[in-house]
């Protein structure tokens, strides 16, 4: 049984798809798109290498498209203050009062943490917001300052 061209280009994209829902990276995506354009290629009659030359063109060119603005959107900011790699950041705390070493213990997800004052910020009591995370410490700053 031979299988139609435009059949076998659907059933790779459907794979390249659920490849990505697998590993998570978006780029199975974009090669998933090139496997679709010759699918729609091969249903409109074009030559299996014109097929071939499509599905390159279109998956390569749609990966190297989402590379370069990604890379333009890179986030230099470091891990410890970065939302996109700790979704700590940005929450609020509240803190009764601070040591003399700019320190306090705060209650946040339903325990105690070690929290530290951010440098620069006077020390006062209140709502603060977590600005960064480092190891098991969390760095405050006051909610009036965000």
């Amino acid at each position: 049984m031979e299988i139609p061209g435009a059949t076998f280009w659907w059933v790779a994209a459907g794979v390249a798809v659920a490849a990505e829902l697998g590993t998570g990276t978006f780029y199975l995506l974009m090669i998933a798109l090139g496997l679709a354009a010759a699918a729609v290629a091969a249903q409109i009659g074009v030559s299996v290498s014109a097929q071939l030359a499509i599905a390159a063109l279109v998956g390569g060119g749609a990966t190297v498209a989402w590379h370069l603005r990604r890379a333009r959107e890179r986030n230099d900011e470091p891990a410890a203050a970065n939302r996109d790699v700790n979704l700590d950041i940005g929450s609020r705390v509240h803190v009764d009062t601070w040591s003399d070493e700019r320190t306090a213990r705060v209650r946040y997800r339903g325990t105690e943490w070690s929290a530290r004052l951010a440098s620069g910020v006077k020390a006062r009591g209140g709502e603060h917001i977590v600005s960064a995370v480092e190891g098991n410490w969390l760095i405050l700053t006051p909610a009036a300052r965000v």
